[in-house]
């Protein structure tokens, strides 16, 4: 099993509980940091907005979810979430369903950290 918690260029997540068809992560996005944009083709994702506000991208599409809302990740679709506040963190949970949760399972299609693969 992998560690539970992991520091990243953009904030860090610890995993809290995860199954065979399943996995939970609680996510923290620095202030003005943002994940890459990516796809991934064996998991959907399910992100609950715990603290601050998110800017989400959805095939292009910009939204912003607010504390307290979620948005879904269909499987194949390609998303980026940001925090766009500039001094608390963003905090999420996000729920991963599917049969392979692996990293080697995300496509990044643009990353401000030179990790894209475009």
């Amino acid at each position: 099993m992998e560690d539970r918690f992991d520091r990243r260029p953009w904030g860090s997540y610890t995993i809290l509980d995860e199954g065979p068809e399943y996995k939970v992560k609680r996510i923290e996005v620095l202030p003005q940091k943002r994940l890459s944009y990516q796809k991934h083709a064996r998991r959907s994702e399910h992100w609950f907005i715990v603290r601050g506000t998110a800017k989400v991208t959805l095939n292009g599409v910009e939204m912003l979810v607010e504390c307290g809302e979620a948005v879904d990740i269909p499987v194949g679709t390609a998303h980026r979430v940001e925090n766009p506040h500039g001094e608390l963190d963003l905090v999420f949970i996000e729920t991963q369903t599917g049969d392979y949760f692996g990293e080697d399972d995300i496509v990044r299609l643009e990353d401000d950290f030179g990790r894209s693969e475009s």
